[in-house]
């Protein structure tokens, strides 16, 4: 977005390779020499772009009221030299942060009025539809949520951002997670993590390690996911990032609860709550207290199991998340929804609806049948063709009856279906 010649502009172009190489009092230091320059040069364009990108790592280092601070005067200064795209990317920065505090009405409204600014640039609806994508994923509608990334990836793709088109891969994994398509996550998040690592992006290479983990959890495949954890909670600690370091200390933790080893798991998930707490980040406090209130109910400890799953419910109501809804038979009826290539709207979730994906009465999706004279779409990479399931509900629901692995690799019966943890594009 800035073109490198001016000291302003070099100093921003420093700054985000400093960043993404993990050298975060660096980045800093350039980034607020950017708008120290900028605002002697009246580069009003970069000091707009500086004060968001600021913004962002501020934020990731547990700073949220200067970040958003420091944000709001992005916007300003956008608005006042009259560009609507720096002013969309502040507004859609603003509410990713909002999705990480909690105020989902208020994330909502930013990412709206973002997409009225901006929605003419290719690359600023790219993100937003990858944020409202995280909404639905929130709210456990996973069709939505699909539609949404997919929308993300067409835009990225358009424009050749293939690093853009890694943080919508990740999301996909989260919900083919949730969907319980593993071998669909796992190329989800390889691809992704491909992609990072060739990008030299040390966040994104932690989320993958981080949500591939689960997936590997969710397999029973324990000492894989402890690994992938471990690596992602290095990454994490290098950034300072204490809402990251609470999703992996709780993926740790959840490991040493599934294989026998109560008081590590413990330990790692009060760990998990304290950091989120710190970090204000609603939704990784509320699914490490859920996830610590299973231990305490598998140890006996159920006076302190209740106690965690009310302070879950209510942190998952603020963020208008469906939990805690009991039933007496927990049914998932899934749809299987035919999707075109990345990037092609024409087989899109609705229509894969509309051609007629069945639900039998079990439960358990029917197959589509083919048109005349054609075949079923064979299920192949998400380079080439995409297939998503619905899950009635939500991802989000705890539903009584919901199976979770065990040390064993079978199911135990802990009422509990996990909540997404999608990212934002917030830069």
């Amino acid at each position: 977005m800035v073109t490198i010649g001016s000291g302003a502009a070099e100093l921003l172009h420093q700054a985000r390779t400093k960043e993404r190489a993990a050298c975060i009092p660096e980045a800093v230091q350039c980034y607020e020499g950017a708008i120290s320059e900028a605002e002697r040069a009246g580069e009003k364009a970069i000091l707009s772009e500086a004060l968001r990108r600021l913004a962002v790592v501020l934020h990731h280092k547990n700073e949220s009221g200067r970040a958003r601070e420091f944000c709001k005067r992005g916007f300003k200064v956008a608005v006042e030299i009259r560009n609507d795209i720096l002013a969309a990317e502040a507004l859609n920065t603003m509410g990713g942060l909002a999705v990480r505090m909690g105020d989902i009405e208020e994330a909502r409204e930013h990412f709206r009025q973002a997409l009225e600014r901006g929605g003419h640039s290719r690359e600023l609806r790219a993100r937003v539809e990858l944020n409202l994508g995280v909404l639905s994923n929130i709210r456990g509608e996973l069709v939505n949520a699909v539609q949404h990334y997919e929308r993300s990836v067409e835009s990225y793709r358009a424009t050749n951002d293939e690093h853009g088109s890694a943080t919508a891969y990740v999301n996909l994994g989260i919900v083919h997670t949730d969907l319980r398509q593993y071998d669909w996550a796992d190329s989800y998040f390889s691809k992704s993590l491909e992609i990072a690592e060739r990008a030299g992006d040390a966040h994104l290479q932690g989320m993958c390690l981080v949500n591939h983990a689960e997936a590997h959890f969710f397999r029973g495949r324990y000492e894989e996911a402890r690994r992938m954890s471990e690596a992602a909670l290095a990454i994490f600690d290098q950034l300072d990032s204490r809402a990251d370091k609470s999703e992996a200390y709780k993926m740790i933790g959840m490991v040493y609860r599934e294989t026998g080893r109560p008081a590590l798991a413990e330990s790692r998930m009060r760990t998990a709550i304290e950091l989120a707490v710190s970090a204000g980040s609603v939704l990784n406090e509320a699914e490490a207290a859920r996830e610590l209130a299973l231990l305490m109910q598998a140890m006996g400890r159920n006076q302190d199991a209740l106690t965690l799953l009310n302070t879950a419910h209510r942190l998952f109501g603020r963020l208008d998340a469906r939990v805690a809804r009991p039933v007496r038979e927990a049914r998932v009826v899934r749809l299987v929804l035919g999707v075109g290539p990345v990037g092609d709207g024409r087989h899109g979730v609705g229509r894969a609806v509309r051609d007629g994906a069945s639900v039998e009465r079990d439960g358990t999706a029917a197959r589509r049948q083919p048109r005349a004279g054609g075949r079923p779409a064979a299920r192949v990479r998400p380079d080439d063709r995409l297939a998503h399931d619905h899950q009635s509900g939500g991802a989000a629901e705890a539903l009584v009856g919901a199976s979770r692995p065990n040390r064993h690799g079978g199911a135990a019966r802990h009422g509990i279906v996990v909540v997404p943890c999608p990212m934002c594009a917030l830069r």
